[in-house]
């Protein structure tokens, strides 16, 4: 039986391997310990997060952080409100790029250069914020659900990854040949290029989400009815609520509880604000590796 003969590694590189494996498993240890941290002080007592107990496992379990979140009836109108901002806005931004980088990646699109250009100048200069809320104004979606949606409803760094994604996947042949069967682009787009671009739409839905999903700024600017605030400022103005003014506390037993509960709100917090986006991830992982690497190859 044939037995393929291994290649025998220098001293050097064996050492150089193991220097490579020593610092990624530093680097993977760093990147860790303060997500453990989180997820472990926020099912600590607030004694123990107070006390600095918690190191990597939770310290007298409870759900008193998560219990207190949940109570909060906001909290439920912020994540129903964020996630109609991030469904619907996921949808209207992934469409809109698709529609504009798919004939932008079209060699018989006639100007498509130079709206690249104008793309691309948009990117280096930008109105203001006071232009941007002017217009939101004058369009009157101030203070609307819209105003989470439509100011941003489509990025031009995702426009210019989806277009070179669609110049290296679709060839020219496959569209003049659909072309000459008597295929419609509206067609062609729905048979052919959605189904061979799971990569792209991967990439751009992820992006997309996450960053409706921790809107925040937009949020502070354009809505005024706390019926309409996204998670990220629901929490925000919990975390100000629960702050402590030294003054207004004379216990110290008190203020330690206070300061208990405080820590033990902020950690839960940020372990339901963050959760979605990791459940999410783990499903378009797939896709969204093979898509980054778009035009990193020829070939």
């Amino acid at each position: 039986m044939f037995k393929a003969s291994r290649i025998r590694e220098s001293y050097g590189d064996r050492l150089f391997l193991v220097g490579v494996y020593t610092f990624l498993i530093v680097v993977t240890i760093v990147v860790l310990f303060p997500l453990i941290f989180i997820i472990s002080s926020s099912f600590s007592s607030p004694q123990a997060v107070v006390s600095g107990k918690v190191w990597l496992l939770p310290v007298d379990f409870t759900l008193e952080g998560y219990k207190a979140v949940f109570r909060n009836p906001q909290i439920i109108c912020g994540y129903l409100n964020s996630l109609y901002y991030t469904v619907i806005g996921t949808a209207v931004n992934v469409a809109l790029t698709v529609m504009l980088a798919y004939p932008l990646a079209r060699k018989t699109f006639y100007g498509r250069n130079f709206i690249m250009v104008i793309l691309v100048i948009t990117m280096m200069f930008e109105g203001g914020l006071i232009p941007l809320y002017l217009v939101v104004k004058n369009l009157h979606i101030l203070d609307t659900r819209w105003a989470m949606i439509l100011p941003g409803a489509m990025a031009v760094f995702q426009v210019i990854v989806a277009r070179t994604f669609f110049q290296t996947t679709i060839p020219e042949e496959i569209a003049e040949a659909a072309e000459l069967d008597g295929c419609s682009d509206i067609r062609f787009i729905t048979s052919m290029v959605i189904p061979l671009s799971k990569p792209i739409l991967a990439v751009l839905t992820l992006m997309y989400a996450v960053g409706h999903w921790n809107a925040y700024f937009d949020a502070l600017i354009f809505l005024k009815s706390p019926d309409l605030f996204p998670l990220q400022i629901v929490l925000r103005n919990i975390l100000i609520l629960n702050s402590i003014d030294p003054t207004m506390v004379t216990n110290v037993d008190q203020m330690l509880a206070q300061q208990g509960l405080k820590d033990l709100l902020k950690y839960s917090l940020i372990v339901v604000a963050s959760a979605p986006v990791l459940i999410i991830y783990p499903f378009v992982q797939k896709h969204f590796v093979k898509g980054v690497m778009i035009g990193s190859l020829k070939g």
